[in-house]
């Protein structure tokens, strides 16, 4: 059996009160807990109390002294119910409700204590500022201010001097950042009762976390803890900022009395946690860090400790659990995020560690460490512009160490004393033993394009932290910048002998694969971390980038990849995103809707993850639904344009143009101008008629962009709208006039050609393409014209002509396909291969080169391909119709009459009903 220890003196008591209570009368009983009572000895009082209690169950005044000890010893539950006994038994309602109240409060039932209490009338001024004091708790603790407020004046205009009500009067000022009237209240409150332990503990609160006045705070905990020795709240405010001080001896001998006076307490767990922590005894720091979270495991500041001791461990996996339920759970712990954001930094996760620190990097962050450390994020993410920013703001806040000393030499820099910056740059990474300099002088150099003194800079660093992965995917960075991928390779590579599953460098030697036309390869190296890490959800996006790069249809594995993700990290928005997109692809919306409805879910707020749904629902046909979500994505980001723009192209599509044109108004009133709203603007105007509206928009556009081509392309469509080809022309040859873009001279030429201007058109043409050898846009458009002008060999002249400039225009090499089909050209097949070759998975290329080898009467695999592009792009009716050809073609008529029912079906919604009827005469 387990032996407690208990001492001999605490048995003695606890045995003589039990024998005096054998023969005592009950009002002697009594006296004798009062005078316990007033020595604030509770357990004596209870017993007494108790012994009384065994003799007269119903003595309303022993259930009154036995609920008012029972609330002193902090035990409120129990309190409650004698309490509650006591009113019952007809005890004074003066000297019951109040501490009724108060035990219920303690409890969290602040609705219960408004519900009960509110209308409460008592006699004595006393008792009626002691309730209404709960009241105000109450509703303060319901987020009802104004309820909380008349609750207190009520408080203080029954009693001024009433101390629960004054202390309550300083919270509510200190809430109100008024931390001057806060203390003056609680000195008004010590200098009458020097012997109020809240009262010093709320100040030694305002001392540490407002006035950053440590050693007075210290102060008022012990005078807390002398006023109440048995209490342990003024231990935990002393023992944490002891420790926070690195006053680890003097923490201990603290903790050491807290560890007597409430050994299980949740509370005093944790301050045991941390104070292991500080002195690094990080397994004991872990096993009280465990203990805490059997107890409170979804508490945030013990999930903020727990991931913290296992960052240090370099348990990445469960730090980053931890961190992430605990910034989850309080968006305020400040530790946690910086933690997280290390965790992942570490881990490889830049965008990860970046989206941590958003909320928390601003113009105004004065942090030094948060700072540099998002310049650390930045140079891993590869923006190297804005790491060295971060970098020098935060050596601005403190130049006395290296971090600092960084930062002011990043500031020389940013004011044009670039080589005096540099010079102290590598005199700190030299001398001092952080790593903030070096990567501080890492992203400048890089930023430079010193790319050889860059990799001079990762050779030092990686001398003062040879067993990081980091250095290794630094290096590999530059030399890719130079083009050496050989030896960018052989840097990936020895970080991951480091670390085998750091990522970024798992996922850099993917991408050199790739390159290598081996993506069966990167493929493997994804396969190979998940099988070490089945629950690398950033593994299984990678993999199902790679599947989707690799010929064939791997549409089931590319889907089957995105659910793990989402089940590896159910609160990640980027797995549920990218797998809502990727079943719109596929045309699947009802699939689609019902993941972004189970996102949403999972991420009520979350706007990526609204805006995924509103699409999916939209695509669905549901756009009432599709307009609303859109809309609460709109309300969750008001300063944001990118919500406004979708929910303005979800009101177009449902014809609700008024709502379009509100919807882009407030666009243009957060970005004036924001062409994606002013370009919908205009196509609404044209839409409705309104021509002149529609010019003024666009030369709005010329003013805000005077050297780029989109105003007058605007200006000139609006006014082809407008059915004034005249204006057009000249709206498109003055912009031409400022920059020769070929989208200008495309519809030169068009609007030419439509006016009956060829002649014109032609020499335009031909003027462009000798004063603009390199473009290849015109040319295109050329070939297009000509093709659909039967010109045939003029197309092919032209395509040729594009290919030799640019070998790797799939585009050109499928047209030319075609045309030289017509044409019975020899090389039509060898140019559909090129096609395919150079851009696999595209269905119309598909198509093509399906319809050439059916023409070499190679069916099987012209049905293959054209089975593949149908596929890939499900309701393109035209291909059903190749497809019903090609078995035509092959004998298979009631495979060809099936697809050929199924398209004259159709009606209206096909335009190649003639062609249907036609090839199923021919059946």
């Amino acid at each position: 059996m387990p032996h407690h220890k208990t001492s001999f003196a605490t048995i003695a008591v606890a045995v003589a009160l039990l024998l005096a209570g054998c023969g005592d009368s009950p009002e002697s009983l009594l006296s004798s807990a009062k005078d316990y009572m007033a020595k604030n000895d509770y357990k004596a009082a209870t017993i007494q109390i108790k012994n009384v209690l065994q003799k007269q169950p119903d003595s309303g005044e022993a259930r009154r002294l036995l609920g008012l000890a029972l609330l002193a010893s902090g035990d409120a539950s129990a309190a409650e119910i004698e309490l509650s006994k006591a009113r019952d038994l007809k005890q004074p309602a003066d000297q019951v409700l109040p501490k009724l109240a108060q035990a219920m409060l303690m409890q969290g039932k602040n609705k219960k204590v408004i519900e009960d209490f509110a209308d409460t009338q008592l006699s004595s001024p006393e008792a009626t500022a002691e309730l209404q004091t709960a009241l105000a708790s109450a509703y303060a603790a319901e987020r009802n201010q104004a309820g909380s407020a008349k609750a207190l004046e009520k408080a203080l205009a029954a009693d001024p001097q009433n101390q629960g009500a004054l202390l309550l009067q300083a919270r509510s000022k200190l809430a109100a950042r008024d931390t001057d009237g806060a203390v003056a209240v609680l000195d008004g409150v010590l200098q009458r009762n020097a012997k109020n332990a809240e009262a010093w503990r709320i100040k030694g609160d305002i001392q540490q976390y407002v006035l950053r006045q440590p050693d007075e705070a210290a102060a008022s905990y012990r005078k807390s803890i002398e006023a109440q020795p048995g209490d342990m709240r003024g231990y935990f405010g002393l023992v944490g900022l002891l420790t926070r001080q690195a006053k680890l001896d003097d923490a201990e001998k603290e903790m050491a009395n807290l560890r007597k006076l409430a050994p299980k307490h949740p509370e005093a767990i944790y301050l045991d946690a941390q104070l292991s922590y500080a002195k690094k005894d990080f397994p004991n720091a872990r096993q009280l860090a465990q203990d805490l979270l059997r107890v409170a495991p979804t508490n945030a500041r013990a999930l903020e400790l727990a991931g913290g001791i296992d960052l240090q461990r370099n348990a990445l996996v469960t730090a980053e659990e931890y961190l992430a339920k605990a910034v989850q759970g309080d968006a305020s712990l400040e530790m946690a995020r910086r933690w997280l954001a290390m965790t992942y930094l570490r881990s490889g996760q830049a965008a990860k560690a970046q989206a941590t620190l958003a909320p928390v990097i601003n113009d105004s962050t004065s942090d030094p460490t948060l700072l540099a450390l998002a310049g650390e994020v930045q140079l891993m993410s590869g923006d190297a512009r804005k790491a060295e920013e971060y970098f020098a703001r935060a050596s601005k806040l403190d130049p006395s160490d290296g971090r600092k000393r960084t930062a002011l030499a990043m500031t020389q820099m940013a004011s044009g004393k670039l080589e005096a910056g540099l010079e102290q740059l590598q005199d700190i990474a030299a001398t001092d033993k952080g790593t903030s300099a070096d990567m501080a002088l890492i992203s400048t150099l890089v930023r430079r394009n010193e790319l050889d003194k860059a990799l001079a800079a990762i050779d030092r660093l990686e001398k003062k932290t040879p067993n990081v992965p980091l250095t290794g995917q630094l290096r590999a960075g530059v030399l890719m910048a130079k083009n050496d991928l050989a030896g960018a390779r052989k840097s990936y590579e020895a970080s991951l002998a480091i670390n085998p599953n750091f990522f970024p460098s798992v996922a850099g030697l993917a991408v050199l694969d790739l390159n290598d036309k081996k993506p069966d390869q990167a493929r493997k190296r994804f396969e190979d971390l998940l099988s070490r890490e089945p629950k690398n959800s950033r593994a299984m996006l990678a993999l199902a980038e790679a599947y989707a790069r690799q010929p064939g249809d791997h549409t089931k594995q590319i889907g089957e990849l995105l659910a793990r993700a989402v089940q590896a990290e159910p609160t990640e928005v980027a797995p549920r995103v990218m797998l809502v997109d990727h079943l719109l692809r596929q045309q699947d919306t009802k699939q689609a809707v019902s993941v972004a409805q189970a996102g949403v879910a999972a991420l009520p707020d979350n706007p990526a993850m609204l805006d995924a749904a509103g699409r999916a629902q939209m695509a669905a046909g549901d756009t009432n639904q599709g307009l609303t979500t859109l809309a609460r994505v709109v309300s969750l980001q008001p300063q944001s344009t990118v919500p406004l723009v979708r929910l303005a192209d979800a009101q177009m599509v449902t014809k609700d143009p008024v709502a379009a044109e509100q919807t882009l108004r407030k666009a243009l009133d957060l970005q004036p101008n924001l062409i994606e709203a002013q370009r919908r603007m205009i196509a609404l105007r044209n839409e409705q008629g309104r021509m002149a509206d529609a010019v003024a928009l666009a030369r709005t556009v010329q003013k805000q962009r005077p050297t780029e081509a989109i105003g007058f392309l605007l200006e000139g469509d609006a006014r082809m709208a407008g059915k004034d080809p005249a204006s057009a022309l000249a709206a498109y040859q003055a912009g031409l006039k400022i920059t020769p873009a070929p989208e200008l001279m495309v519809r030169v030429l068009t609007n030419l050609r439509s006016t009956g201007r060829n002649a014109d058109a032609d020499r335009q043409a031909n003027a462009w393409r000798q004063s603009q050898p390199k473009d290849m846009v015109v040319p295109m458009f050329l070939a297009e014209t000509a093709m659909s002008d039967k010109r045939l060999a003029d197309a092919e002249k032209l395509y040729l002509d594009v290919i030799k400039a640019q070998p790797n225009n799939a585009v050109a090499y499928n047209n030319l396909a075609w045309v030289s089909s017509e044409l019975k050209r020899d090389n039509a097949m060898v140019y559909a291969e090129k096609a395919n070759e150079l851009a696999p998975d595209q269905p119309a290329f598909i198509d093509t080169l399906a319809m050439l080898l059916a023409e070499k009467q190679d069916y099987k695999k012209a049905i293959e391909l054209q089975t593949r592009a149908m596929g890939l792009q499900a309701n393109n009716l035209l291909f059903k119709l190749n497809m019903a050809k090609i078995y035509a073609k092959a004998g298979q008529k009631n495979e060809a009459r099936q697809l050929l029912d199924e398209l004259a079906k159709q009606g209206d919604k096909f335009g190649g009903q003639a062609e249907v009827e036609k090839l199923r005469a021919t059946l």
